[in-house]
């Protein structure tokens, strides 16, 4: 019977209880009760600078006339993300965990990143892009590539629209930025733009002062700049008169649809005629 004894070399001993030493020092109680501690109170010290953050941007969006409630909302959650991989960072470097091979490790992954998330990082600068030049604030009725509806919410990604009819719509702030951006809100006034027709022949002057009375006779009409009232155009079977009033941006569409229903009555009840497309067909006898 023969026993086959295997040599350690003494230096791999040496190598293991340096490792099992490490691994006890590491998993001491009381050092491990340190670390846990530390960590909890970076945590709790980043929820409480979060809310403070939060709490001072909110007030000056509602205080400062520089800083639009907009850039304080893209600055809040800017600082807010950055503050929580600082804190984060912390925490694993209590626990001795090195992220230095990771952060060198960026340098060469940052190009391929970069490639693979182009979009959002355009989407990311052109937020940025949007709060410094303002085009809109939230709450601002905007049309952006057609696409019409009130600026409800922004962040690092996309614009959020409510639509007239309760629909959620969200765009890329890469498009946003890339678009045409109609802002209705961002003026303290509107002009409308009413077609009124008449027949060839009414008494244009009666015609005209009858359009001048509905539109005096609301009180949402600015008087200055003053109503235009003219004739407009000579079309094939009437005359068009156009009547442009300005109004707040509020009364837009209040007083748009007033008018529709009142200019109809007004003509009617001073007998003035309101004309519509005919067709005459004459038949020859063969």
């Amino acid at each position: 019977m023969f026993i086959l004894a295997t040599v350690v070399p003494e230096e791999e001993i040496v190598h293991v209880k340096t490792l099992l030493e490490r691994i006890a020092e590491y998993f001491d109680p009381r050092t491990m009760l340190m670390r846990v501690v530390v960590s909890i109170i970076i945590f709790i010290a980043c929820m409480i600078f979060t809310k403070l953050i939060t709490r001072f941007f909110r007030r000056l969006a509602s205080h400062s006339t520089k800083f639009t409630p907009m850039v304080c909302s893209l600055i809040r959650k800017c600082s807010n993300v950055l503050l929580w991989i600082v804190g984060i960072i912390a925490i694993l470097q209590t626990f001795g965990i090195n992220l230095t091979p990771v952060i060198a490790g960026l340098g060469v992954s940052g190009i391929v990143l970069g490639f693979a998330l182009q979009e959002s990082i355009s989407n990311f600068f052109s937020g940025f892009l949007i709060a410094i030049n303002n085009p809109f604030n939230i709450g601002d009725y905007v049309e952006i590539n057609s696409i019409g509806g009130t600026v409800t919410s922004m962040d690092l990604m996309c614009v959020n629209l409510t639509a007239p009819d309760n629909r959620k719509i969200v765009l890329s702030n890469k498009n946003v930025w890339g678009s045409v951006i109609v802002n209705y809100s961002s003026m303290d006034k509107r002009r409308e733009d009413f077609l009124v027709s008449v027949g060839y022949g009414t008494d244009l002057e009666k015609a005209k002062r009858a359009i001048t009375e509905v539109i005096s006779s609301y009180p949402e009409v600015l008087p200055d700049p003053a109503p235009v009232i003219e004739v407009n155009k000579l079309s094939a079977s009437s005359i068009d008169f156009v009547a442009r009033p300005w109004v707040r941006p509020a009364d837009f569409w209040s007083v748009y649809w007033r008018f529709q229903k009142d200019i109809v009555e007004k003509l009617r009840s001073e007998g003035i005629e309101i004309p519509f497309n005919q067709l005459d067909v004459n038949l020859k006898k063969g």
